[in-house]
């Protein structure tokens, strides 16, 4: 895949590459200067993310693993039962 850059410095990110990297328009990626190659990360949102950890703080009675605390913010996960294994007996 093959993006020209135009003589403002800008790129187009082809759209299967923005669909796999689920890149959004307006977000803000963070270019390293210092990598052999072009390499761009997504910046996180900091708001959105210490949003989360409030909502943490305020979410009485949660333990501290990571699945409990999933347990208690969407639910209890139900797995599918899996199905019995049935043997054929083999008619002569």
């Amino acid at each position: 895949m093959r993006a020209k850059i135009t003589s403002k410095g800008q790129i187009t990110i082809p759209a299967r590459v923005r669909r796999k990297l689920r890149l959004e328009p307006g977000q803000v990626l963070e270019f390293d200067e210092n990598a052999p190659f072009l390499k761009a990360v997504k910046v996180f949102d900091p708001k959105a993310m210490y949003d989360t950890i409030g909502s943490r703080r305020e979410t009485p009675g949660v333990a501290e693993s990571g699945e409990e605390w999933l347990e208690a913010t969407r639910g209890p996960v139900q797995l599918p039962k899996k199905p019995k294994r049935t043997t054929k007996k083999k008619t002569e």
